[in-house]
């Protein structure tokens, strides 16, 4: 008797302890890797919404947290194995004309970086065939498959930007320094447009006056030109001292 409640006993006590340690398993396994960001809006992934021209791309793309999906959607490819999306990396892709667009974004710019580092060295070594345009924007490794016109292929991955918002919780650190560099950078705009409006507006003038001093002395000129005598009396008198000078009018005498 005393012997089978000793076996019930063992047996509860082992339970007990499955139980428990089936519960702390559970608390303390990893969590699934989950997107980094939701837009607040509709709940699209905000990684999705950086693809380039992105409402119409929309309904072509896939979201992507792990390799299964990522073969699933591109198939296999060479550079695949290097892309590990263990801690929260997330990947969308699209087609477009010119080829099929991944973007791989990385929790942090170290992993990024190492991640571009292989992935530079691999497609080095297997050369480009078939072609892969790659380029790391920001945190984001970008991927363009299946293209063939190489200059096509830059033009799309020119039109991922990289764009985060860092929002403080308390006093933001840096708000006086960009306050500053605000300040420096504005009073140098108003002195440089200040001066530059200054010495146009005496360029200006001395042009005109040039313009205008000409302008005159032609005017001057031809009516100098126009006279066939010099007169302080307006013709009206004149000293025939030299004998050239023609007589007087007599319509242009005084009378008395």
């Amino acid at each position: 008797m005393k012997k089978a409640l000793f076996i019930r006993f063992l047996v509860l006590v082992s339970l007990v302890v499955s139980a428990t340690g089936g519960v702390f398993a559970q608390n303390t396994a990893s969590p699934k890797p989950k997107s980094q960001e939701f837009s607040e809006n509709d709940g699209v992934p905000v990684l999705a919404k950086h693809l380039p021209d992105w409402e119409n791309a929309r309904n072509s793309a896939a979201y992507i947290l792990n390799p299964a999906d990522l073969r699933k959607s591109l198939g296999e490819r060479l550079v695949f194995d290097l892309i590990d999306f263990t801690g929260g990396t997330e990947a969308v892709t699209a087609p477009y004309p010119q080829g099929k667009l991944l973007i791989v974004e990385y929790t942090t710019p170290q992993a990024s970086v190492d991640a571009d580092n292989k992935i530079k060295q691999r497609l080095t070594e297997i050369g480009q065939n078939p072609p892969i345009f790659y380029r790391r924007i920001g945190n984001y490794n970008a991927f363009v498959f299946d293209g063939t016109d190489e200059a096509a292929a830059n033009a799309l991955l020119d039109q991922v930007k990289y764009e985060k918002y860092i929002q403080w919780l308390g006093t933001d650190p840096f708000a006086f320094k960009r306050a500053e560099r605000a300040f420096v950078k504005a009073a140098a705009d108003l002195f440089t447009s200040t001066t530059l409006a200054i010495v146009g507006g005496l360029g200006l003038s001395v042009i005109a006056g040039i313009i205008v001093g000409i302008i005159f002395f032609f005017i001057r000129d031809q009516k100098r030109a126009a006279m066939t005598a010099f007169s302080d009396a307006g013709g009206m008198t004149r000293l025939n001292l030299d004998g050239l000078t023609p007589q007087t009018l007599p319509d242009r005498l005084l009378e008395d």
